[in-house]
């Protein structure tokens, strides 16, 4: 059985030649116009299954050249490549959270010394008026003490 599948965003169409009559009991109950998901039709492909024969290739027939053909790269492909740059990327990203938190560690440990010693010095700071501030008052209770 001929099937002819439209898809009207396009504007193109392609006609199926289809053998197994279990594949079109979905379209069956279907009016002419409606619109129906094609998933059910094509066979799916599996991991062993290479992609790159599936792929249209458009010829290029020139006056005076060899007959060549070109087709379209095929993106986002995974293969065991990929998969190796995956993995060695999540390595990289791990490797830089440790390396980020130890130095995280070494920076707040610094930070913390040197709050210590600014508080130490505003400490001395306060301690040292405090002196100066008791002594001039004992030097000027002396001093009103000799008065009298």
């Amino acid at each position: 059985m001929k099937l002819n599948i439209s898809f009207p965003a396009t504007g193109r169409q392609k006609l199926i030649d289809l053998d197994d009559e279990r594949k079109l009991c979905t379209f069956f109950e279907e009016r002419m116009v409606t619109e129906v998901a094609a998933d059910i039709l094509g066979g799916r492909m599996e991991e062993e299954d290479d992609v790159h024969l599936y792929v249209v290739r458009k010829p290029l027939n020139k006056e005076g050249e060899k007959p060549s053909t070109k087709a379209p790269k095929i993106q986002r492909l995974v293969t065991p490549h990929v998969l190796q740059l995956k993995r060695q990327r999540i390595v990289l990203k791990k490797q830089c959270t440790k390396k980020n938190k130890e130095g995280d560690t070494e920076y707040v440990q610094l930070l913390a010394k040197r709050m210590k010693k600014a508080k130490e010095k505003c400490q001395e700071k306060i301690a040292k008026r405090h002196r100066l501030s008791s002594l001039r008052a004992s030097i000027s209770e002396s001093s009103k003490n000799e008065i009298v």
